[in-house]
């Protein structure tokens, strides 16, 4: 038996939002930087997931091909030895002149199929339509793109398009390259339900095949959806694909912790709903919210395995995990990505035909929070940060490279269980009330996190990160560079709020961190330390330092904090005045934090700013907070005082955090747990929401 395969993909969406085209390309930088495909085969994959996307190709005429990019990109990751699985519309309706539920669709995209085809000949695999039960679903039935339709006939049409145009896109290739392969991806997930939907779930746990079912030829009458589908007076259709059949070569399973999903009748539950989920819908009369079964759902899920066991059942056509990501914390990603992997190698040893696992996002997305239905600069990282323009590997590049090799990964914090593996996960959880990650120094076996610190409130959001996160850690405080040699770390934290940053006012009377930093230095530990943007240096240049320069810093559990007295109002029903002219520049700690150890995960090294990347006024950020909150945004009273001088110039590198919007979400959150709770409630940092919502 072969080994299992790396294969890897970056976000490339092209989706349309009413007369506003989302392109993730131009978005990551890819779109100028060719020497990202270097980068890719250093890892190790053998195939890449690559676009030639009508939308990109043709934008404006059906019959004005541009294929300079394409013609620039294809020999290039020929040369460098992967195989590209070329995607002609990847969750788009289409250029400008076609959508899904035109009959002009289909034919379109053929010719464009033959078009590309006749180009590079060389090409053997092919994703004509990216996931078309999913794009028809997202734009025909929920109506968030292009066409906007949420019309169930619609729905039915717009797929039955989509797999016409991916016959005869086939088709048309095949005239040219007689042994090109189609590699159908889509969501594979589950639909779980209260008893009093659980008719609907059944309908959904049937219809998430059906994209596949089609392309094989197997919707004929006494299929369970046949009678159904011809309801809507598309027998006729269904007859012409069963009689001329596309079946996949390889079945590609895009599957996330997000995928499984659990309807609930029981709507008061979910209060704190964040605003990508915050929509309910009805059946039957019973209104219900749809939300991720895996932090909701304590019977548990079916999981990943299952599914690819049910897949296997169904088809018994080699398979591949076409989309591997996690949009967490590094430590997540990796647990998440590894985890994949090594289910996936035990199924394979167990007899099923599953080719590879395919690491996706390699360069990060963009608003996929939001269903890449509106700008909010919602960034998740992938294996590449691409925040600054220049690509700089994560965690994950290594990892990824020895799992290519063959290898296992020998990291500290993959003894510890994901996220989704603990009890923690579930939203109604009772916070534990003691450490769990706390180690002893020179703990046997530990190689923990070293946080310097005291009972600051810097201290504090360290040590709850590492618990919300399952990092080991071990903490002290003064003489901290005497005791590096017992307790080996793998990175130092100094947490002791040198710089006064979570104090208000700020001070920027810092003393120096030398003789810390100087002593991780000799012994290559990697060390971070926290200073505020106008104090003076705290610690000398060093090659392993990570001095993190932010600005005034506010946690959930601060009942003093002007955040949180801003939402406790709002939450009363009070007013609040709120300065319309100075500016917000307050950074909200768990952000913070998490972004400094994920750059420590990451062995990222110099001087990094952590503020926030908008202009916002008090004012403004007040109202946002009233928006995401659910709460009335005629309670902010705005009083127009004069503007102080700024605290710090917006200058500089690229900011580290999310924008506000997240953050908001994140903070409300957060903050209300703490108020029900204290400050251990805040252990829920739920990963970005990648919706897939069964309608």
């Amino acid at each position: 038996m072969n080994s299992l395969e790396l294969w890897g993909g970056y976000e490339c969406t092209v989706n349309r939002v009413g007369d506003e085209w989302f392109d993730q390309t131009p978005r990551t930088g890819h779109q100028q930087r060719i020497e990202d495909l270097q980068l890719f085969a250093d890892l190790g994959m053998r195939s890449l997931r690559y676009p030639a996307l009508w939308e990109r190709i043709s934008p404006t005429d059906p019959e004005a091909r541009d294929f300079r990019w394409t013609d620039e990109r294809l020999p290039e990751i020929r040369r460098l030895g992967m195989n590209p699985i070329l995607t002609l519309c990847h969750h788009g309706s289409g250029p400008h002149f076609t959508s899904l539920i035109e009959e002009s669709f289909a034919r379109g995209l053929a010719a464009h199929a033959a078009a590309v085809a006749e180009r590079y000949p060389w090409v053997r695999d092919w994703t004509p339509v990216n996931e078309n039960l999913t794009t028809a679903r997202f734009s025909a039935l929920y109506g968030y793109w292009y066409p906007h339709t949420k019309d169930e006939r619609l729905f039915w049409v717009a797929l039955l398009n989509e797999i016409d145009a991916t016959r005869l896109a086939m088709r048309e290739i095949r005239k040219v390259n007689p042994e090109a392969r189609l590699i159908q991806t889509d969501d594979l997930g589950y639909c779980h339900a209260t008893p009093p939907l659980q008719c609907d779930a059944d309908f959904q746990n049937e219809r998430r095949w059906v994209g596949w079912d089609l392309l094989c030829g197997t919707v004929v009458p006494g299929h369970a959806l046949w009678d159904h589908i011809a309801g809507f007076g598309l027998a006729e259709r269904l007859r012409r694909i069963a009689d001329d059949p596309c079946p996949p070569d390889l079945i590609g399973i895009n599957h996330y912790l997000s995928s499984e999903r659990l309807r609930d009748h029981r709507v008061e539950l979910y209060p704190d709903r964040s605003l990508a989920d915050r929509e309910t819908g009805k059946c039957s009369g019973l209104e219900f919210v749809d939300v991720d079964a895996i932090r909701n759902r304590k019977e548990g899920v079916l999981g990943l395995p299952a599914l690819l066991e049910q897949a296997w059942e169904r088809y018994g056509l080699p398979m591949a995990v076409t989309e591997c990501h996690n949009g967490a914390t590094r430590e997540e990603q990796v647990r998440w990505f590894v985890e994949v992997w090594q289910a996936v190698d035990a199924l394979r040893q167990g007899g099923m035909d599953i080719r590879a696992v395919t690491a996706w996002s390699l360069l990060g997305s963009h608003d996929w929070n939001r269903m890449v239905t509106r700008f909010i600069g919602h960034y998740e990282t992938g294996v590449y940060d691409c925040r600054t323009g220049t690509p700089r590997p994560t965690l994950m590049a290594p990892v990824l490279k020895q799992l290519a090799e063959g290898s296992v990964p020998d990291l500290p914090f993959l003894q510890s269980p994901g996220w989704w593996h603990r009890s923690s996960r579930f939203l109604d959880a009772i916070p534990d009330t003691e450490p769990t990650c706390d180690v002893e120094l020179g703990s046997s076996g530990a190689s923990p996190l070293m946080i310097v610190g005291d009972d600051g409130p810097l201290t504090r959001l360290a040590v709850r990160a590492c618990e919300v996160r399952g990092l080991q850690y071990v903490r002290c405080g003064q003489e901290a560079e005497t005791k590096l040699k017992d307790a080996r770390p793998w990175a130092v934290l100094d947490a002791r709020d040198r710089s006064n940053v979570c104090a208000a006012p700020m001070r920027c009377s810092a003393p120096s961190a030398t003789l810390l930093v100087e002593a991780c230095d000799r012994h290559g530990i990697r060390c971070a330390v926290v200073a505020g943007l106008g104090s003076r240096n705290p610690a000398p240049e060093a090659a392993n330092l990570l001095l993190v320069r932010t600005g005034a810093v506010y946690a959930p559990w601060d009942r003093s904090a002007r955040a949180v007295r801003m939402l406790d109002a709002l939450d009363s029903g009070r007013s609040i005045e709120v300065d319309g002219a100075r500016l917000w520049d307050r950074v909200y700690g768990p952000d913070l934090v998490d972004g400094v150890l994920d750059l420590l995960l990451d062995e990222m090294t110099g001087e990094i700013r952590f503020v926030p990347g908008e202009r916002l006024t008090e004012a403004e950020f007040a109202r946002a907070l009233a928006v995401v909150a659910d709460r009335n945004v005629d309670l902010v009273v705005e009083v127009g005082t004069p503007a102080g001088p700024p605290l710090f110039a917006w200058s500089g590198p690229a900011s580290y955090l999310p924008p506000g919007e997240t953050t908001l979400e994140r903070f409300v959150r957060e903050c209300r747990a703490a108020r029900r709770e204290g400050d251990l409630a805040v252990h829920r940092r739920e990963d970005e929401v990648r919706l897939q919502a069964a309608e």
